[in-house]
This record gives structure tokens, C-alpha cells and sequence, in this order.
């Protein structure tokens, strides 16, 4: 795998380098966003990692301009902004997971290789959780071979929330999926959409949880039942 990491501090940038070529992948070093877009067109990475306090143009602007390309590659951010907002405006501006400053490499590794996996899978039009299946070119559901109805809004919600698996989604991005859904629209209205999709999926072997103040995170449920 050939990665991209952009990065201004020397130190960790080392440090993280030498995580992922420890896993026999190839990294190249960037300490500015500038010349990124035209560097992931000009050579075939399979990743980016950015940070986003980056001199010069910041990783927001870079990413923007990165997706703005036409590259299409997953992209993890790497960064020590926190916030429920600034988390909102990574993924808004084309991310496809966050991570936040101070991390574990093998965490950092993890992701890597569950990003890539999902790409993959999204590539190939398919979507699997556990028994779960879903169909983008169709948008239908199943469990094992057995289809599983879902409303329009339920097969929506379905749909991000798979190809974010393992992430928190927040709210804000559940609400634009649905069309006639305002920014104001009750957090009730949304729960209570959730819940009706938590229910016809669990039993697929997966759990979909509500993460207070933050959003949504699907992911596989714990076989022994945690």
C-alpha cells in the first residue's frame, strides 16, 4: 500500500512513518498541503493521512481541493481539534475518518486497513456488516439471503451508516440524507427513525448506538454479548 502523510511536525511525522512502513507499506512525507492534489494525481496512493493544522493552506482547504480533483481515495485525518464541529467539517469536506491527537499507532494501523477494506467494498457495489447486506445499486437490504423492507429514509440512513461503519456519524450528517428534513429538526424525529432501523438490523448480528452529544456508530456486535 502507498500512503501520502502530511504532516508539519517533524517528530510525530517520523514517528508515524515508521508505524505504517513498519507494515511493509510505502509512505511519503508532506509538510504542506499545497502541492497534495496535484502529488495523489501524479502518483497511485492507495491512502491519505492529513493533519490539519498544516502551514500555508490548512488540511481543510487541502482536502477540499484534493476532493474538488476528483481523487477518490480514502483520507483520515489526523488532528488535535476535538470538537463535535470540527469533527462535522473533516468529514463534511470529504474525510473518511477522523482521528485525534495524541493516538496509538496500532489504532492508526487499524483504521488504515479497515478504510481501505471499506473502499474496496464500496468500489465493488458491496456493503456487509456481520449478516447484514446491503445493495447501494438497488437499495435493498438483507440479513444472510433473507431481504430485510426498509422505508426510503430507513435504506438512506442504512446506506451512510454502513459505509461508515466503525465511525461516529453525527447527527447533522444523518439529517441531510433525508430529503424534506431540516437543520431543525427535532432530535426525537431522528431518534425515533434510528430506532426503528436499530431494530430491523440487530438481529443481523450488529449493533447500531446512540453516542450522546456525538451522533450514531454502527458496527459488529460483540459475539459474547458486550
Amino acid at each position: 500500500m502507498h500512503i501520502l502523510l502530511v504532516e508539519d511536525d517533524e517528530a510525530l511525522a517520523t514517528s508515524v512513518a515508521g508505524a505504517l512502513q513498519a507494515q511493509g507499506w510505502r509512505v511519503d512525507v508532506s509538510a504542506r498541503g499545497e502541492p497534495v492534489p496535484r502529488s495523489l494525481l501524479q502518483d497511485a496512493y492507495d491512502l491519505l493521512v492529513l493533519d490539519l493544522g498544516l502551514p500555508g493552506i490548512d488540511g481543510l482547504e487541502t482536502l477540499r481541493r484534493v476532493r474538488a480533483s476528483g481523487w477518490l481515495q480514502p483520507v483520515l485525518v489526523l488532528t488535535a481539534r476535538d470538537s463535535v464541529e470540527d469533527r462535522v467539517a473533516g468529514l463534511e469536506a470529504g474525510a473518511d475518518d477522523y482521528m485525534c491527537k495524541p493516538f496509538a499507532p496500532a489504532e492508526l494501523v487499524a483504521r488504515l486497513r479497515a478504510l481501505v477494506r471499506r473502499h474496496e467494498n464500496r468500489r465493488e457495489g458491496r456493503l456487509a456488516l456481520a449478516a447484514l447486506r446491503f445493495d447501494p445499486q438497488g437499495m435493498r437490504a438483507a440479513i444472510g439471503d433473507q431481504p430485510l423492507p426498509l422505508s426510503a429514509r430507513e435504506s438512506a440512513l442504512l446506506q451512510y451508516l454502513m459505509t461508515r461503519a466503525g465511525q461516529i456519524v453525527a447527527r447533522e450528517q444523518l439529517m441531510a440524507l433525508v430529503p424534506g428534513w431540516a437543520a431543525g429538526t427535532s432530535d426525537n424525529a431522528l431518534e425515533l427513525q434510528v430506532s426503528r432501523l436499530r431494530a430491523k438490523i440487530e438481529p443481523a448480528g450488529v449493533r447500531l448506538r446512540t453516542v450522546r452529544g456525538l451522533g450514531y456508530l454502527l458496527e459488529a456486535a460483540d459475539p459474547d454479548g458486550g
